[in-house]
């Protein structure tokens, strides 16, 4: 599997990521899922503090501890279980974000994580206090490298200047190109993007016209909008995975574009997909097809 920088840092991340936010909390099956992603040259593992109250982190270290020279494991912070553990809140602070990690390095057992991003924010944040936990993290060797989770145009106008961070994660896809208005601020502050919702909930699959069936619409698009703007991309690329996959790619800036899977087949069959990709695919054949929206609010 091909390999991009992801910002200035030294990780060489797989151009498939793994997302491991889906994965079964089964020890055996997830381990099972991890072997094949390794076994295919995946070694981008993305997962967070908040994901299953902690426990994916777990699973996830157990999966990986044997393993972990060959991989990159991304984890985030900034929201905190409450104490009754059926929700959460939000701490941006140096003081969380100084011990969160530790718990985190516990929980996934390793020493050090790859990459470390602020799980959103808002500019209530003191963000010169995260970017200077994350950098004496980085002194202290507890990271490699950090970022940021986000899809707010005024928090990343204001956090990427002020800190050297090489990533930021977005929701992006052929059906949602609103991250396209930044990419290139992103790639001027030295960052990449890390892309997730790729297939649009099952909207950018070859079995689109099942998941339609369950989508009244998607984002700004109604349902008659939906059906003609697949039924297109369907006609220009019958593989529509591979499609998806291939659009989010054809974005240099774009470091690796993350899919989950809850079992073997889900992976593959995106594994599958990723090896289809052609040299020749036509970029704007399918932005010409789909709509280019901006982000309408969080932009000042």
């Amino acid at each position: 599997m091909r390999k991009r920088t992801l910002g200035q840092s030294e990780l060489h991340v797989s151009e498939l990521g793994f997302g491991c936010m889906s994965l079964p909390m089964d020890q055996q099956a997830a381990n099972r899922i991890i072997d094949v992603a390794i076994d295919h040259g995946i070694n981008y593992f993305d997962t967070a503090d908040l994901y299953n109250r902690g426990d994916n982190e777990r699973v996830v270290g157990e999966a990986l501890k044997a393993k972990r020279e060959h991989v990159y494991i991304a984890s985030k912070v900034g929201n905190v279980w409450n104490a009754e553990r059926e929700g959460w809140h939000w701490n941006a602070s140096k003081e969380h974000i100084m011990n969160a990690v530790k718990e985190s390095l516990t929980r996934l057992q390793t020493d050090y994580l790859d990459f470390y991003q602020l799980h959103g924010g808002t500019l209530d944040d003191s963000f010169s206090d995260v970017i200077d936990a994350f950098e004496t993290l980085k002194k202290q060797g507890l990271i490699r490298a950090y970022g940021i989770s986000s899809i707010r145009p005024n928090v990343l106008k204001t956090f990427l200047p002020l800190g050297a961070a090489d990533g930021v994660m977005m929701q992006y896809s052929a059906l949602d190109r609103r991250p396209e208005e930044w990419f290139d601020f992103i790639r001027a502050q030295g960052a990449s993007v890390v892309s997730r919702g790729t297939i649009a909930k099952g909207l950018l699959t070859n079995d689109w016209p099942a998941r339609l069936a369950k989508h009244d619409g998607y984002l700004s698009y109604s349902q008659p909008q939906l059906i003609e703007t697949l039924g297109t991309i369907n006609d220009m690329y019958p593989d529509v995975l591979t499609a998806a996959l291939s659009y989010n790619l054809a974005h240099d800036v774009v470091a690796s574009t993350i899919v989950g899977a809850s079992s073997v087949e889900q992976l593959t069959q995106n594994i599958d997909a990723y090896n289809r990709i052609s040299p020749d695919f036509d970029y704007a054949a399918i932005a010409n097809v789909t709509k280019k929206e901006l982000y309408t609010t969080h932009r000042d």
